[in-house]
């Protein structure tokens, strides 16, 4: 489905990001594995890429420094000559009460999870544009619809994930660039293995499928939108959250 593209995911050493890394690599492309801590996490993935016949390379970036951005977005067209796909995955959770959350834990995970979004996406569209097409897969949050009490700097950034979506699909419509979200609900991963077994009984009873999300559910998902199937949709926010929020 996705023979000769490059895609660049990030966030890509582990959860969601790494599933999607290697559903895209098994289906044909080359992958590059952004990683912003551990670097064996992310060539243990460049690692399983290769073993099973893919292209892949990892590049260390914080998605939040627009330098460290531009360098990767530069790397990545020279390493392979183009730039097809970017799925803007980083992210991090500091949660707490607003009333106790400092002013440092709501801008870190701003600058994370939504400036780190504007500042990939601003640094692969002169590309994408040069080439007339392109897909920008963002994800999102199911609190970025619902909200969600203790995570006030999360939801915000996941909020502000959607309508950032809106308005880059509608600027990048005419050059064939197709720009949509993906808002995963509770999917079993490193951040959820932390809850203790009280709050994922809360949860469940939340979902009517009356389970938790697996990472290969977002990743079929984000399969899909980055491949031609998907080629009339743009600007929209799928759910993946076994009907939690409908």
């Amino acid at each position: 489905m996705l023979t000769d593209q490059v895609a660049l995911v990030t966030g890509a050493s582990r959860g969601i990001g790494r599933e999607i890394a290697l559903t895209f690599a098994s289906n044909g492309a080359k992958v590059v594995v952004n990683y912003s801590g551990s670097e064996e996490r992310a060539q243990a993935v460049v690692d399983e890429i290769v073993a099973n016949g893919g292209e892949a390379i990892k590049l260390q970036a914080n998605v939040s420094d627009e330098a460290d951005v531009k360098a990767m977005v530069k790397e990545t067209i020279q390493t392979f000559g183009s730039l097809d796909i970017l799925v803007n995955n980083a992210g991090i959770t500091k949660d707490n009460l607003l009333m106790r959350m400092s002013e440092a834990d709501f801008e870190d995970v701003i600058d994370i999870n939504l400036k780190g979004v504007f500042l990939t996406t601003k640094a692969v569209s002169r590309q994408m544009m040069r080439q007339r097409q392109g897909r920008i897969i963002n994800v999102s949050s199911v609190v970025g619809i619902s909200g969600n009490p203790g995570q006030a700097n999360y939801v915000s950034a996941k909020a502000g994930v959607i309508g950032l979506t809106k308005s880059t699909a509608k600027e990048f419509a005419a050059r064939n660039i197709l720009v949509n979200a993906i808002a995963p609900g509770f999917i079993a991963t490193d951040m959820t293995d932390k809850l203790t077994e009280e709050q994922k009984e809360q949860m469940l009873s939340l979902i009517p499928l009356n389970k938790l999300g697996k990472a290969e559910d977002v990743a079929k998902v984000a399969l899909f939108l980055a491949s031609e199937q998907s080629s009339y949709i743009t600007g929209q926010t799928i759910q993946v959250d076994g009907g939690m929020i409908m």
